[in-house]
Parts: C-alpha cells; structure tokens; sequence
C-alpha cells in the first residue's frame, strides 16, 4: 500500500514569522499558524461604516461593503418573485383547463420553461451589475492610490 505524501514543512518556524510581521506595515500580527493578520481596508470593513455613508466628500466609498448585502437582498426579491410567478402561472393554467385545454396546457408549459430562464437570467443580470459597481470603484480606490503615490516634479 502507498503511503500519501506527507506536506512539506514551512520553510521557517512561526515565530520567526509572527516576530518579521509584527514590523511590517499593514499588518496586525500573526495567528496561531503564522499567517499574519492585514489590517487596512479588508480589517476595517465594519468600522467607520456611518462616517463613509455621510462622507459629503466622497472620499471613501462603501461600494465594496455593501455589496454582498444588496446581492444578497436581490437574490431574496428574485426568489421570492419567482416562486410568486411560477405559482401563479401554474394555477392559473390548471385553471384554465376547465374552459380552454390548450391555452391552460400552453400557460403550464411556458411557466416551467419561461419563469426558471427569466429568474436565472435575472440573477446573471444582478450580479453583473453589482460586479460591475464594485469594479468601478476599485478601479478608482486603485487609481487614487496611484496618484498619492507618483512623484510629482
């Protein structure tokens, strides 16, 4: 029986690394497995929050940090829009059986294909925009850091 291969070790020890991080810039120390902490924008997402959203300067943005929650509030409405419509569709067509057998099997048949492709669409759609949203602000986050870090002659 082969035995699988056992990891390479570190190539130093965690404390060495923990004693290299703790002056390096950016850094707010090491955990237990010697991966240093970041602080900065990723470290402060929660704190500040109030200060950015009334920032009448538009200095810092909040794009980044509100961005999982507005996906995550416009995944629920497309959910909740779909099971809606997808329900609707069905009674509606099993209700129409009675009075008119073709449209009714129609309206059944088009709610099965047509509401999952639109709600699957709709998510693309979402999170194409969102993406895009986030995009655009690294892109200027990134270009502002540029700018404070050119020399000026």
């Amino acid at each position: 029986m082969n035995e699988p291969a056992l990891p390479p070790l570190p190539e130093r020890p965690a404390e060495e690394v923990a004693r290299d991080a703790a002056s390096a810039p950016g850094i707010a120390g090491v955990d237990d497995t010697g991966v240093p902490r970041l602080v900065g924008d990723l470290d402060d997402i929660g704190r500040g929050f109030l200060s950015a959203l009334f920032d009448l300067t538009f200095t810092r943005f909040i794009t980044r940090r509100l961005a999982s929650v507005f996906y995550l509030v416009g995944l629920v409405a497309i959910g909740i829009a779909f099971i809606a419509t997808f329900l609707w569709g069905l009674i509606s067509g099993i209700g129409s059986l009675g009075w008119n057998l073709g449209g009714g099997i129609a309206l059944i048949l088009s709610t099965l294909i047509v509401v999952p492709v639109v709600a699957f669409l709709a998510v693309v759609v979402l999170r194409f925009v969102i993406e895009s949203g986030v995009a655009l602000v690294a892109i200027a986050e990134n270009t502002e850091r540029t700018a404070a870090n050119t020399e000026h002659d």
